[in-house]
């Protein structure tokens, strides 16, 4: 481990305790099952949560189990999730994602994958079509309560601002940060990051004079030496 590694590791531990006292400890959110919690991810790719919920309950109501979500005719499934957006991309991921666990694993279960290392789960998700780092690591840590550390748009932006992961890729990103936080940490930094990416560190308009992370934060120090 190098020294900056080291100093970046701190770093965490100061904004996750700053972010706790702002947020709280984040509730645990409703467990679902991991094949339930993979059709929503697909599902909440470039939408918000509402939008998601309502695609999620339009398809559990018009087809009630897996299987038959899998078997549908596809006009039907892309009827049902044509509130998330992207149903032509979506749809197909999901009859595609469902069908390969059938396949692999001979029912529909990833419960399996909750013995599995979880670099090896990850892969597994990962060859899945649709399914990349970010989605692979919602299903575990939340549908599995396996040490994953989810990047999305929100936790990409915010630590890409305060200077933990630099100028890398999302895929990148989730390998650097999950060497930087401390797994125990996983669940409630990701959600907190979240709550203050929405809250204060919006994309074009972050209000940083409310951040209580400004004096940590790169992208704070540069604006405030460009505006003198």
């Amino acid at each position: 481990m190098t020294d900056m590694d080291s100093d970046l590791r701190l770093k965490v531990v100061e904004i996750d305790r700053r972010l706790m006292a702002a947020y709280g400890q984040p509730e645990r959110l409703r467990h679902v099952d991991p094949v339930s919690q993979l059709v929503g991810t697909i599902l909440s790719q470039n939408t918000n949560d509402r939008n998601r919920d309502l695609a999620f309950d339009r398809l559990r109501a018009q087809l009630p189990t897996w299987a038959e979500v899998r078997d549908a005719d596809p006009d039907l499934v892309l009827d049902a999730i044509r509130p998330a957006g992207l149903a032509n991309q979506k749809g197909p991921h999901i009859q595609e994602a469902l069908r390969t666990i059938t396949r692999e694993r001979g029912d529909l279960s990833l419960d399996f994958l909750a013995d599995w290392p979880v670099d090896r789960a990850k892969a597994w998700l990962s060859s899945i079509k649709g399914v990349g780092p970010k989605t692979a690591a919602i299903v575990l840590l939340f549908g599995l309560d396996k040490p994953a550390f989810p990047v999305d748009t929100h936790v990409y932006r915010v630590t890409r601002r305060l200077g933990l992961i630099g100028s890398v890729s999302r895929e990148k990103a989730h390998i650097q940060l999950e060497k930087l936080v401390a797994p125990a940490s996983y669940y409630a930094f990701h959600l907190n990051l979240i709550r203050h990416g929405r809250q204060v560190c919006a994309s074009r308009r972050p209000n940083c004079q409310a951040c209580t992370l400004r004096d940590l934060c790169c992208f704070y120090q540069e604006q405030k030496w460009a505006n003198g």
